[in-house]
């Protein structure tokens, strides 16, 4: 009996294995573990085992915690191979980890401008590039998925290095993803705007600056670590199989108003 055509393509990640960084809070978090529903197989990475402790109780299946500080690049290598070691060979990443000083441009100094770029634009970079040597070695065609910003977009006051960062995180997307997309590897972005988080809890706290934000978003509300989970699994699955080198933003309209 021939097997009819499949038109429309999964967006099912069973059997694919997807490292989340940032994954022990937040956003990071929620992205992990909306991945497992949609039935990846999750390697959550942080620096704060407790933190990672609470990812893995709320999820419904194994997730797999890996304590690690990104930010230690030349460790990497092992972060994947330790993560290949715990759960099998790795298909997908998501770069969620993160870090925010809001601070006038004149006053920044370079230990604040580093910290941010660091974790922001360094890590995810040669995380990647690790993951890459490690996916062509095994024949893995992967899916890498970035975390940019309203700032990759626009410029937004008091935020010159998470600016820059996340400028940068484009710039790197476009380049691996022609770099790598012979091979079947694809990288994309996305791109959200205002969720409540730690990094904007602060800010979402004065309600002169709430209400600005509220007023800007045409859907009227901020955005939820779930609006961030399904386009990652989008990302992630074959029904993406033909986008790379791409940035979605996922900000309830600020951009298109």
């Amino acid at each position: 009996m021939t097997t009819p055509t499949r038109h429309l393509p999964s967006f099912d990640l069973a059997g694919r294995t997807v490292i989340v960084t940032g994954a022990g809070r937040g956003l990071g978090q929620g992205i992990a573990l909306g991945l497992v529903e949609a039935g990846a197989t999750i390697v959550a990475v942080s620096r704060t085992p407790a933190e990672l402790a609470e990812t893995v109780a709320a999820a419904p299946r194994t997730v797999h915690a890996l304590a690690w500080d990104v930010t230690e690049l030349g460790s990497l290598d092992g972060l994947v191979a330790r993560a290949a070691d715990a759960a099998g060979p790795i298909h997908g990443v998501v770069h969620a980890a993160g870090a925010q000083h809001r601070e006038r441009a004149d006053a920044f100094t370079p230990e604040d401008w580093r910290r941010v770029t660091a974790t922001q634009l360094d890590a995810p970079f040669f995380l990647s590039t690790a993951l890459h040597r490690a996916q062509v070695a095994a024949g893995v065609a992967g899916s890498h998925v970035f975390i940019g910003s309203l700032t990759s977009l626009i410029g937004l006051p008091n935020m010159a290095a998470y600016g820059a960062a996340k400028s940068g995180v484009l710039g790197v997307v476009r380049s691996l993803s022609v770099e790598w997309a012979a091979g079947g590897t694809r990288v994309n972005a996305i791109a959200p705007g205002y969720f409540l988080t730690r990094q904007t809890e602060g800010l979402l706290a004065d309600p002169v600056a709430k209400a600005r934000v509220d007023g800007r978003i045409p859907m009227g509300r901020l955005g939820t670590a779930r609006d961030l989970a399904g386009v990652a699994a989008f990302l992630l699955s074959d029904a993406a199989a033909y986008i790379t080198g791409q940035v979605i933003p996922v900000d309830g309209g600020w951009l298109a108003a």
